[in-house]
């Protein structure tokens, strides 16, 4: 069987991360979209949500896995014997940071992981998780970016999040 796996922070999950999740299913017998818990990162969504929505989105798409995992891709890899990491380019800028981690990924595994690269659909070439959360955060529309069930979630998030802010006044806290 031939596995694949797609990882990322998912922060939110947007139609570009669904665009690459489908067309890389149709390639692989089953992929796993792997949430990777990176400590780094100051995520938005939970660990858990993030598995929310992403299970939410993709119930539908055939071959279609999700799961976490706190450590390096190659050991997950490993552990659930997948050779071929998925990984979308939107731009000429994306490219020379993912050869790095996938070079990077195959010497670390030893040649055992590949990294198989997707260029983004043109409609999705503007998209990030990024941007998504920054219109969000501002009352944007951001119904062309993510499916209607996580654009609930996030303005629910933001409303709260901006709730807090305002001490729940509609007004910023702490100004005149």
């Amino acid at each position: 069987m031939k596995s694949a796996i797609y990882p990322g922070s998912f922060d939110p999950v947007t139609y570009g991360h669904l665009d690459i999740i489908k067309r890389a299913s149709k390639m692989f017998d089953e992929v796993t979209v792997c949430i990777l818990d990176n400590k780094a990162k100051n995520a938005l969504f939970s660990l858990s949500d993030r598995v929310k929505m992403l299970k939410l989105v993709t119930a539908d798409i055939p071959h279609v896995r999700v799961d976490t995992y706190a450590g390096l891709l190659i050991d997950y890899a490993k552990m659930i014997d997948a050779h071929v990491s998925i990984r979308g380019l939107r731009a000429v800028t994306d490219f020379e940071y993912e050869l790095q981690i996938a070079q990077t990924n195959r010497l670390l595994s030893r040649g055992a992981l590949d990294t198989v690269f997707l260029l983004t659909s043109l409609q999705f070439a503007y998209l990030s998780s990024t941007s998504v959360k920054e219109i969000a955060s501002f009352g944007g529309d951001i119904s062309p970016c993510v499916p209607p069930e996580i654009e609930k979630m996030l303005k629910k998030k933001y409303k709260d999040a901006y709730s807090k802010r305002t001490g729940g006044t509609g007004k910023k806290s702490g100004g005149k």
